[in-house]
C-alpha cells in the first residue's frame, strides 16, 4: 500500500482510506480527474472525492458497507496511485 493513504481506524478495524493530492495547476488536476473517472467507470466503483483548483481529496470506503478495509480495497487504492 502507498504510505500516502491514511487509514482512518475504529478500535477494531480500518473504516476508510484517505489521500490528498496536490497539483501544480488546474490542467494537471483536471487531467487526473478525467483518468480517475475513466478508471472508476471501468471498475464500477466510485470513491468519494472533493476537489479544488489544484487539489483532490479521495476517500475510499470498503466495498462491503460496514466491513473493514480489505486487501481488495488496498489494491483499488494502489490502482488509483498508478493514475497519478
Amino acid at each position: 500500500m502507498d504510505h500516502q493513504w491514511t487509514a482512518r481506524p475504529k478500535p477494531d478495524r480500518v473504516e476508510w482510506l484517505e489521500r490528498r493530492l496536490e497539483f501544480s495547476n488546474y490542467a494537471s488536476n483536471r487531467d487526473f480527474l478525467d483518468r480517475l473517472n475513466d478508471f472508476c467507470e471501468q471498475q464500477g466503483r466510485f470513491p468519494d472525492i472533493s476537489f479544488g483548483r489544484t487539489y483532490v481529496n479521495i476517500t475510499l470506503r470498503s466495498e462491503n458497507e460496514g466491513s473493514p478495509i480489505s486487501e481488495e480495497d488496498y489494491a483499488f487504492a494502489t490502482s488509483i496511485d498508478g493514475l497519478i
